[in-house]
């Protein structure tokens, strides 16, 4: 049985402390977004770990299942925790995720949105700043943006 699905069953809808992995993808000075199918919004891709996975290897495998991508080398771009790493899904279950991000302009493939995709599209620093953004994302974003290469903590 799945981690989460077992913990749901302890816990019911409150607050799960879990911790996760993304990739910035950076093609041509733009960054690749996912449209999540369960919200319609826009943000990194990525996922959570899965037990006796290492934070690279949950990176790696997420952005396959998700973008159909294969990153060939990435960087370390931050750790993101506080008030903006909570999360209500639709079904109104709750998780605090700290997560690990990574960048990297070292993939290929050809793009195939996942089943929790309704879109994967590249975009530039200007089309980032009109378009409705996963909430948990926005701060990693900016960060891109900005041109934040060093390791954030935040």
């Amino acid at each position: 049985m799945n981690y989460i699905k077992k913990m749901r069953k302890i816990i019911g809808h409150d607050y799960l402390i879990v911790v996760g992995s993304g990739v910035i993808l950076e093609k041509d000075d733009k960054i690749l977004l996912e449209q999540r199918a369960d919200n319609s919004l826009w943000g990194i891709p990525g996922g959570l770990l899965e037990i006796g996975e290492t934070v690279k290897e949950t990176a790696i495998r997420e952005i396959y299942e998700e973008t159909g991508l294969n990153v060939h080398t990435m960087n370390l771009f931050g750790i993101y925790s506080g008030e903006k790493a909570k999360t209500i899904y639709p079904n109104n279950d709750k998780t605090y995720c700290i997560t690990i991000l990574f960048h990297s302009k070292n993939f290929e493939g050809e793009l195939k949105p996942s089943h929790e995709s309704k879109a994967l599209k590249y975009f530039s620093r200007e089309e980032l700043r009109s378009i409705p953004i996963n909430t948990s994302n926005i701060e990693m974003i900016e960060d891109w943006i900005d041109g934040n290469y060093h390791i954030n903590i935040k």
